[in-house]
């Protein structure tokens, strides 16, 4: 266990944390809804810092992020706990895992993986970067942080995979030290943000505009789940307001979407190539100059195109690739591709 950031103290020892946007409430000896940030006494409480439940080494495009250091590792560490609900999640088995009857501190799973630890494995596994992904990283702050703090020490950057719903507090805090940030954009209307996650849409549009002014490289995803977010209005207002607000250059991942292991969304039908063609066009259409279609590996919608001539200039299958850029510029028009090194 760690103590907490970003809480304050309540009338008869109760907190209130400020690390996400659910900005909780908790009673003396009950947790967040996160599962993860315990109250003891009056203080709140981490209890998965250096906790890992999962460590790999991946490829930076599995996370998936194609406009950073494409072609790079990533060293890829979650703890358990989420601060959604997502009946479509797909790592349901670690972020739902605290939320179970009897989870207590003495039974939080993962294997202690300190800071320290984390940066050494980067460097010996030849990472360029850390990834704070698999579960929402917002909700394990106090050890992403110390994390990101000593990686950018050793010259070794930092990227999320996040929902977005982190407070501005916890903002300020993660900015100077994170490079990149992939959040999915998972609906575009409040009513199935809260009826889906158990969350609200507005500050995650309002957090992508502070990560755009901060500098930090955004990329979104969002998972095209059938009669839920596959609609041809869903992705007009959502590509229209992604070239918008933060810029036509932003890449934006529309993934297929898999009913066998999702939580709680099994009856549904798995994502078909005409929707994913069909938002991509859209995206398009909206300005978008990077719009890539994901989990459906052979479609040319995973290659990256010069938006000026057209010209390949990085090829796709999977999480393989052959780079013809030349240094992050089209190799035959030289206009510039928006890639972070």
């Amino acid at each position: 266990m760690k103590k907490a950031l970003l809480y304050e103290s309540k009338p008869h020892q109760s907190v209130q944390c400020h690390v996400c946007s659910n900005h909780c409430t908790i009673l003396p000896s009950k947790r967040g809804v996160c599962g993860v940030r315990e109250n003891h006494d009056g203080q709140l409480y981490v209890l998965v810092y250096g906790r890992a439940i999962s460590e790999a080494v991946d490829p930076i495009e599995k996370k998936p992020f194609f406009h950073f250091i494409p072609g790079s590792k990533a060293l890829s560490i979650a703890t358990v706990g989420c601060n959604f609900r997502c009946d479509n999640c797909q790592n349901w088995q670690i972020s739902q895992a605290t939320k179970q009857s009897g989870y207590t501190d003495l039974t939080i799973s993962g294997e202690e993986l300190p800071p320290e630890h984390v940066v050494a494995d980067a460097l010996s596994n030849e990472c360029q970067s850390i990834a704070y992904t698999y579960t929402e990283p917002t909700i394990w702050m106090e050890y992403a942080l110390d994390c990101m703090k000593l990686a950018k020490k050793n010259n070794i950057k930092n990227v999320w995979v996040s929902n977005g719903f982190m407070s501005e507090a916890a903002l300020e805090l993660i900015i100077p030290y994170l490079d990149a940030i992939n959040v999915d954009l998972k609906f575009f209307d409040d009513k199935h943000y809260r009826t889906v996650c158990g969350a609200r849409l507005e500050p995650i549009l309002k957090n992508l505009q502070i990560l755009k002014r901060a500098g930090v490289l955004i990329e979104i995803t969002t998972l095209s789940i059938p009669t839920l977010s596959d609609s041809e209005d869903m992705f007009k207002k959502m590509a229209s307001w992604i070239s918008e607000k933060l810029g036509h250059d932003t890449p934006w991942h529309i993934s297929a979407f898999s009913p066998e292991i999702s939580r709680a969304l099994r009856h549904l039908p798995a994502t078909s190539v005409t929707t994913l063609e069909k938002a991509h066009a859209i995206g398009k259409k909206a300005g978008l100059s990077y719009v890539y279609t994901g989990n459906m590996p052979g479609l040319t919608s995973e290659n990256t195109y010069c938006p000026k001539c057209g010209t390949i200039c990085i090829e796709r299958r999977g999480y393989s690739l052959q780079r013809h850029d030349q240094h992050g510029a089209c190799p035959r028009c030289q206009t510039l591709l928006n890639i972070t090194e």
